[in-house]
């Protein structure tokens, strides 16, 4: 990796970091559902302004529909899982959970991408696993049910994100690749249609949304805008560099700052068992990240990395 993959991965977690201060916020006061669909929303509203301003070519070279299927596993899923978690959980263990990518990674990239399941991945597994019970058993959230239907939300969200990897792959960079751009306006605008008939259907059903709220609003476009369509951009570049595996450990990098933003901002506490759990995920994403010896490996020999 070189230093610019760095620097992109760190300002990438800052910014991820702070989509679950703005849900945080959001999500109470719109709902899960308004505020999943805005934030596609406004997030493909930047993208087509900033395709318009750099006046880069529409060419998908006939894989428009694979970038749309992509953002409905890649944002419309998972940002309707993180946005029913925030009803629930503060956005330091939301932050937390995601670092579990790369775990989800792990477990179905070798059971559905043939990706090589070494000893220290397995370990890595297993320990994310006891992260993740000690985080459940010793949470501040409202009642144990919300806190446990939280954390099943925010890991659906990263099976999701660990499935749009390997597919980014394989149906993006392994067929001559896209410009990131493109790949992250088609995601989104999949992201938007997958997600507008809940709105709609929340809009008519649901009771009716206090929307006059500035600050609300504020989060709103900063999520949309900042933390999802900027965000893409370079998520999507990172795995054109680096590979799927590698750009998933930006979640590794969220935790600190999802923690950070929600004390500074608001004012959120945490618990002694949220510590240890997450020191315990953070060691488990290490240990599925460095390398070890094969323990097992599926059918054929797992597709190269994008260097």
């Amino acid at each position: 990796m070189k230093s610019g993959d760095y620097c992109r991965l760190l300002l990438l977690a800052a910014i991820w970091g702070g989509s679950f201060l703005f849900m945080r916020v959001a999500a109470p006061a719109f709902g899960a559902i308004n505020t999943a669909f805005l934030r596609v929303l406004f997030g493909f509203i930047g993208l087509a302004v900033i395709l318009a301003v750099m006046r880069t070519p529409r060419d998908y070279q006939q894989k428009f529909g694979s970038s749309l299927l992509l953002g409905v596993i890649n944002s419309g899923l998972p940002f309707l899982m993180y946005c029913l978690a925030a009803r629930w959980l503060p956005a330091g263990y939301s932050a937390i959970l995601n670092a579990t990518t790369p775990l989800m990674g792990v477990v179905l990239g070798g059971i559905f991408f043939y990706e090589t399941v070494t000893l220290k991945k397995a370990l890595g597994v297993l320990t994310g696993l006891f992260g993740i019970t000690l985080l459940t058993t010793t949470g501040s959230a409202e009642s144990l049910p919300q806190l446990l239907a939280g954390v099943i939300a925010c890991l659906v969200a990263t099976g999701c994100y660990a499935v749009a990897g390997f597919l980014t792959r394989r149906w993006i960079t392994e067929r001559g690749g896209l410009d990131p751009k493109l790949v992250a306006t088609g995601s989104q605008l999949g992201a938007t249609l997958f997600l507008l008939p809940f709105f709609l259907y929340a809009c008519a059903t649901e009771a009716p949304v206090h929307w006059a709220q500035p600050l609300v609003w504020l989060c709103v476009l900063a999520v949309g805008l900042i933390c999802t369509a900027w965000a893409y951009i370079l998520y999507f570049r990172l795995i054109a560099d680096i590979g799927p595996l590698r750009s998933m450990t930006v979640t590794f990098l969220i935790p600190p700052f999802g923690i950070l933003w929600g004390y500074l901002l608001l004012n959120e506490t945490l618990s002694e068992g949220f510590f240890a759990g997450g020191i315990l995920i953070c060691v488990a994403v290490w240990l599925v990240l460095s390398p070890g010896k094969k323990l097992a490996e599926k059918g054929k020999t797992p597709a190269p990395e994008t260097k």
